[in-house]
């Protein structure tokens, strides 16, 4: 997948100055399970809150994970949940038969079965306090505001050690275009800084810091 050949930051950079995006990227506090972790994919949302009742949550859970689809990254809104986690093992499991390719998301447990399945999951924390009777989801598959970014189903999803971007779905593959060229065109900054190019000279050639 192509988009899994660049970085975050020629991302955003396409974002804010090709197309005036200044809230495009998902809150910080949001970091990979492991630093070497990047995902990209389509967005699948769910929202969810604390909450007591139990009713129907294993089924719709179950039917959630059903109807994850091939190249999904699945975004939860948690309302701001700080208490449970929303993601372990087996539904990690799940989400791989589905061809999910990541999640991003408030609590995590299972964590050392989530690394041995070496599945990219961008979390707050971890917990081992089980999300039943203590949070359930409440839709999926709607537009959901995290942070300051609204993200709707079909977005483009990338995230790596600097973080998690949304792209609009209108403009995801005009978005991967030109990141690639930003890529390409700091391959040759880098090479002139190592010739020994003064950063004056570099930014009279074309470069930048």
């Amino acid at each position: 997948m192509r988009y899994l050949q660049l970085y975050s930051g020629a991302i955003n950079d396409v974002l804010r100055f090709n197309y005036g995006s200044h809230a495009s990227s998902l809150p910080s506090a949001f970091a990979p399970l492991r630093e070497e972790m990047k995902m990209a994919g389509m967005a699948f949302t769910v929202k969810g809150g604390p909450d007591i009742t139990t009713d129907g949550e294993f089924e719709m859970r179950a039917q959630m994970l059903e109807d994850l689809h091939q190249d999904s990254v699945v975004i939860w809104d948690c309302t701001g949940d700080t208490v449970t986690s929303q993601w372990g093992e087996v539904m990690t499991m799940a989400a791989l038969k589905a061809g999910c390719r990541g999640a991003l998301i408030n609590g995590i447990r299972d964590t050392k079965a989530i690394l041995d399945l070496n599945f990219p999951v961008f979390h707050k924390y971890k917990t081992s306090t089980g999300m039943l009777g203590r949070f359930r989801m409440y839709y999926y598959q709607k537009p959901v505001q995290i942070g300051e970014v609204i993200v709707r189903p079909g977005d483009w999803i990338f995230g790596d050690i600097d973080g998690v971007i949304a792209i609009p779905q209108a403009i995801a593959y005009d978005v991967l275009i030109a990141a690639e060229k930003i890529v390409h065109k700091e391959e040759g900054i880098k090479e002139m800084v190592e010739s020994g190019m003064t950063p004056t000279e570099v930014v009279r050639n074309g470069g930048y810091f």
